[in-house]
């Protein structure tokens, strides 16, 4: 199994709804992400996928969080770390396919 990384930043705010205290207020985060990429085999040229390239989707995805408030970018849903993560999974997954 050959598995590769990318690892990124960005800032962000949000508003937790329905949980309580004072997650509730308007707050911010330096967030971190990590994308991780599996594979049974290599391509021809001996690489699971070409580095440069999942490291730009990813920096164009996160591009579209930095500074931004998570409440409208997540449409809807509560814009808690687990469905933060949950978006950034499936955006990605469209990207890299």
């Amino acid at each position: 199994m050959y598995e590769l990384m990318v690892r990124s930043n960005f800032a962000a705010a949000h508003q937790l709804r329905e949980i309580g205290g004072s997650c509730e207020q308007l707050h911010g985060h330096t967030w971190k992400v990590e994308v991780f990429l599996q594979g049974e085999e290599l391509e021809e040229k001996g690489i699971l996928m070409d580095f440069r390239k999942v490291k730009s989707i990813v920096k164009k995805r996160i591009d579209k969080l930095d500074h931004h408030y998570l409440n409208d970018v997540l449409e809807g849903m509560n814009p808690t770390t687990e469905n933060l993560a949950r978006y950034l999974f499936e955006k990605l997954q469209e990207s890299i396919r």
